[in-house]
């Protein structure tokens, strides 16, 4: 089905759904409305806003079999089970993708952070992350398993050297890659668990009414206590100085404490953990961006590119361990970073 057609369908579910739920929630009858793009994403959902003067509601187009709304209204119950401002589900229509969502509001922490709110702005997102993170470990989410730290790590190699840079890597030069490898998933499943949303950074996080919204959590897995925290502060999109990072790892490591979060006890393992599943992020990311680029058409993402290598940089500089990732990743032609 086309993009026209699925909004075509979009719009006549809408039409069914909206008077019987005005009634349900005492809102009187829908007025006229408009319905504009209201976000998209690097998956094939799309978000459109509902509008008829006086409420505003989100609809999602997650089509199947790309996108599988199920996950998102699971995740989205237990965050708010957990006092996290997440969208309330209003209306679903699994099998066919649509749900209508409560609208958190309409800038991202990406569009309002500086660095004279940022700690604040940060401060509510580490509290909404801790909530989360004392969640038991009984709903049935997939784990963030060996297998799963792999795949990711593979899109590397697959995606950025291969496809992007037309390099392949063989003899030492993948033996030094599976030793990283080895490195990078071995700190990953030795860290405590819990909720992971996978995706916690400003651009999914809504300047909302109590801050944050949280929103893109339905890849949610029980993993690595320092995955979210360390996506919040080494952003895709947005860089912040080394300095401030670490004083904002403390404090949500001395608040994880204080809160019962299962965080590792030394406060200098918790930032050696920090930096290594950073830089399995990364270099995921960089993967992703690269696929993104050459699988969906959307290059605008490998600018950011750069970003990522800078991260790992700036961890190559302090963990010695990390040498030989660092001697594979200087022999990378650079220039191919920029979108093509």
């Amino acid at each position: 089905m086309s993009v026209d057609g699925r909004l075509e369908n979009l719009e006549r579910w809408l039409e069914r759904c909206l008077p019987a739920l005005f009634a349900e929630y005492g809102w009187g009858t829908p007025g006229p409305a408009s319905l504009t793009p209201a976000s998209s994403d690097a998956s094939f959902r799309r978000y459109f806003r509902w509008q008829d003067g006086e409420r505003s509601l989100i609809a999602m187009d997650a089509p199947p079999p790309q996108e599988d709304c199920r996950p998102f209204v699971k995740v989205a119950g237990l965050l708010a089970a957990a006092g996290v401002h997440v969208p309330e589900v209003l209306a679903a229509d699994l099998e066919r993708g649509f749900l209508l969502l409560t609208d958190l509001g309409r800038q991202t922490y990406l569009e309002v952070i500086d660095e004279r709110n940022a700690d604040a702005l940060f401060g509510g997102a580490l509290q909404a992350l801790l909530a989360f993170q004392r969640l038991p470990l009984d709903a049935g989410l997939p784990d963030y398993d060996e297998a799963l730290l792999r795949r990711e790590l593979q899109l590397f190699p697959d995606w950025y050297l291969q496809r992007h840079l037309g390099i392949a890597l063989e003899g030492a030069q993948l033996a030094v890659w599976q030793r990283v490898c080895d490195l990078l998933v071995d700190s990953a499943l030795a860290q405590p668990k819990v909720l992971v949303h996978r995706d916690y950074m400003p651009r999914n996080l809504m300047s909302s009414e109590p801050n944050p919204g949280v929103l893109d959590f339905q890849d949610a897995v029980y993993g690595p206590v320092t995955y979210d925290v360390t996506c919040l502060f080494k952003d895709a999109f947005l860089s912040w100085p080394e300095a401030r990072v670490r004083a904002w790892l403390e404090r949500y490591w001395s608040l994880a404490r204080a809160a019962g979060v299962p965080v590792q006890a030394e406060l200098e393992d918790f930032l050696r953990a920090s930096d290594l599943m950073g830089v399995q992020r990364h270099l995921k990311v960089i993967g992703i961006f690269a696929r993104i680029r050459h699988r969906d058409g959307k290059p605008r993402y490998l600018a950011d590119v750069p970003r990522f290598f800078r991260y790992i940089e700036a961890v190559l500089a302090r963990r010695p361990e990390l040498a030989e990732l660092g001697a594979l990743l200087a022999a990378l032609p650079r220039a191919a970073e920029q979108p093509a």
